[in-house]
């Protein structure tokens, strides 16, 4: 029991987004500061694929009820993850981004939130710090040129027309910032998830509040006025979330300015231009709202440095004068992300660890798919 804290450190850094040890042990503080030793061994035997309570329930030679219970109780707690797929609730291990660290937002006091800023430059180097990149910047739709075609892991409105049901949650990155004094301008209420299941987070939705389609939108259109960046996972299907974030708070853009991490986080396949015609000269996309300063003066016009440009289009809807727009980065800067979130595991497994260990995380996923 005694170095079940261990174990479960050790088995997160086993998972594809890592979790690096430090020279004081910050990470074991963390996973005290959440698991209690009974919970942690009961994490350490979870699978880090979706299982029904009955499955589990076998595997631990308990009885369901009691064994439900207990799986509760951890995903209430933000030990683990609980979602409805396929109209069964499943359990399993969670890496600690995204998943045990999100699933905090309503624990997270003033001690594990300067335990968490104290450990992020160490996690954002290792979780950016190999190929393919954690997440994606969403391109915000109305911000691209009309006739630049739109595919669908590009597409966030699509997602929100396909998806049947809807969850905010707060930012657990402004929740943070704010326990540790620097409260954020921007709203605290801007996570979406979002699934095709039907009533997907009527069991389970931790800290968040279900909402409807329209409320939704409503939340996207907020966030794009305030500026905030849509990212979600680096893949082509199967989102099931959408980050909305400041450079001031946020786990991803935070990776890419302060902790020199290029893998947390890459750009869209748009990057913004202006038309030096059009432009009045405000300074409004520089000064307000472009979050990685990749919009700077040029005579008496203003110029993108593409290398640094998100490709967010927040730039676009407040020019003043209609001189921004996203369109299509040449052909040699197109990033086509891994197919689903199961193919990113396999990649990132082979960056990390070379190709026997990316043969054998393919061949456990095929085993493991939920069936």
């Amino acid at each position: 029991m005694r170095d079940v804290y261990k174990k479960l450190a050790k088995k997160l850094d086993s998972m594809p987004q890592g979790f690096p040890a430090t020279d004081d042990g910050l990470e074991l503080k963390i996973l005290r500061k959440i698991f209690t030793p009974e919970d942690a061994e009961t994490a350490i035997k979870l699978k880090p694929m979706p299982e029904t309570a009955e499955q589990i329930a076998r595997r631990f030679g308990k009885p369901v009820e009691e064994m439900r219970a207990k799986l509760d109780a951890m995903a209430e707690k933000g030990q683990i993850g609980s979602f409805t797929i396929k109209g069964k609730q499943r359990y399993m291990f969670v890496p600690y981004v995204l998943g045990v660290y999100e699933f905090q937002v309503k624990h997270l006091d003033e001690e594990l939130a300067g335990m968490v800023e104290d450990y992020e430059p160490v996690y954002s180097q290792s979780l950016g710090g190999s190929k393919p990149a954690f997440g994606r910047v969403i391109p915000l739709n109305a911000s691209i040129k009309a006739e630049a075609s739109i595919l669908s892991y590009e597409d966030m409105q699509g997602m929100i027309d396909k998806a049947k049901s809807f969850l905010l949650l707060p930012c657990i990155c402004r929740r943070k910032k704010a326990l540790l004094g620097e409260p954020c301008s921007h709203p605290e209420e801007t996570c979406l998830a979002f699934s095709r299941e039907e009533n997907a987070f009527d069991y389970f939705h931790h800290a968040g509040r279900i909402i409807s389609r329209e409320e939704a939108e409503e939340v996207l259109a907020m966030t794009e006025a305030e500026g905030l960046v849509h990212a979600s996972y680096n893949v082509q299907e199967g989102h099931g979330f959408v980050c909305n974030c400041c450079s001031c708070c946020c786990g991803f853009l935070r990776g890419l300015k302060e902790f020199e991490a290029p893998y947390v986080i890459t750009s869209s396949n748009f990057v913004a231009s202006i038309d030096s015609e059009n432009c009045v000269d405000c300074g409004i996309c520089a000064e307000e709202r472009c979050p990685m300063g990749a919009i700077v003066a040029k005579d008496d016009s203003y110029m993108v440095l593409s290398d640094k440009c998100l490709g967010c289009g927040v730039c676009v809807p407040t020019c003043t004068g209609g001189a921004i727009s996203l369109v299509r980065r040449p052909e040699g800067e197109i990033e086509t992300p891994p197919k689903n979130i199961l193919d990113w595991f396999v990649e990132r497994s082979g960056s990390r660890w070379g190709p026997l260990r990316k043969m054998a995380m393919k061949a456990v996923i095929a085993l493991k798919k939920p069936k």
